[in-house]
């Protein structure tokens, strides 16, 4: 199996940390623009897309700071994917950092997935 490449990809977002945190920590918030719906039970987080389910979970956290999930197929492995807030100190401008992984013949159309999904997330912000 090839090693994956890590993608980190950074997006400006018009809004406070409060709000886009709860968007990327709950179900409700996730539900709004990563996944069609969200449950947690315990550590796992169940992600519906078109009526398939894909299971991570969470890894680690920090109020306002990160997110950190693993996808259960990837367990065992250094894979994961995190959503990070970032506060420019001079400017106060929130970014949203995504870190990913993907197979070197896939990381553009990996990028472009999380541009439309991070395009929703700030359409849902009214950023």
């Amino acid at each position: 199996m090839a090693e994956k490449i890590k993608l980190e990809l950074e997006y400006l977002i018009n809004t406070s940390p409060n709000m886009l945190y709860a968007r990327l920590t709950t179900p409700s918030g996730l539900s709004e623009w990563f996944a069609d719906d969200v449950n947690i039970k315990d550590d796992i987080f169940s992600f519906y897309w078109d009526g398939s389910e894909e299971q991570a979970r969470l890894v680690s956290y920090k109020t306002e700071g990160h997110i950190r999930f693993q996808w259960l197929e990837d367990e065992g492995s250094d894979y994961y994917f995190e959503f990070k807030i970032q506060i420019d100190s001079l400017t106060k401008e929130v970014a949203l950092i995504v870190i990913d992984f993907a197979d070197e013949d896939e990381k553009e159309e990996v990028a472009l997935l999380w541009e439309r999904q991070v395009n929703d997330l700030i359409h849902n912000l009214g950023a």
